[in-house]
C-alpha cells in the first residue's frame, strides 16, 4: 500500500472515531480529554491517524458555534432539529472544509457521506452531501474552479 493510501486509510479512521467521539459530547457533554482517552483505550489506534483525530475532536468542539453559523442558513430545518449523528457529521465535514485545506473538498465530503451511510439515518447521507457541497462553495470556490 502506497504511504499516501495509508494515510487516506488512517485518517478514514480517525474521522470514524472522531464521529463518534462528537457524537458523545454531543449527547453528554463529558470532558473532551476523557471522550477522547477513552477512545484510545477502548479501540486499536494502531492505524488510526491519533494527530487528526485528536485535531478534528478539538476543532469541532472548540468551534462548534462558527461551525453551525457556517451551515445554519443552508439547512432546511432549524439547527436543534437536525438529528445528532447529522449535527456531528456537518459540524465536522464544515471544520475540515474551513481548516484543512491540505484535504481535497472532494475528500472530505465523500468521507462525510461515507460515514453518513454508515451511522446516519436512511437517507441522511444525500442531506449531508447536499448541505457540505453548498459549504464546500463557501470555502473552496477556488478548487472548485480550478476543476471545472
Amino acid at each position: 500500500m502506497s504511504s499516501v493510501n495509508a494515510l487516506a486509510a488512517q485518517r478514514r479512521r480517525a474521522r470514524h472515531f472522531a464521529l463518534q467521539g462528537l457524537y458523545q459530547w454531543s449527547m453528554t457533554r463529558a470532558n473532551l480529554a476523557e471522550i477522547e482517552a477513552e477512545f484510545r483505550i477502548d479501540n486499536d489506534f494502531s492505524h488510526v491517524d491519533g494527530e487528526y483525530y485528536r485535531a478534528l475532536l478539538t476543532g469541532v468542539v472548540h468551534h462548534a458555534g462558527d461551525l453551525d453559523g457556517s451551515f445554519e442558513l443552508l439547512l432546511d430545518r432549524p439547527l436543534n432539529e437536525l438529528d445528532p449523528i447529522e449535527r456531528a457529521l456537518l459540524r465536522l465535514g464544515t471544520f475540515e472544509l474551513k481548516e484543512r485545506i491540505d484535504v481535497p473538498y472532494k475528500v472530505v465530503i465523500n468521507e462525510s457521506v461515507a460515514l453518513a451511510k454508515k451511522f446516519g439515518a436512511t437517507d441522511s447521507y444525500r442531506y449531508i452531501n447536499g448541505v457540505l457541497d453548498k459549504v464546500a462553495r463557501s470555502y473552496r470556490q477556488i478548487e472548485i474552479d480550478a476543476e471545472a
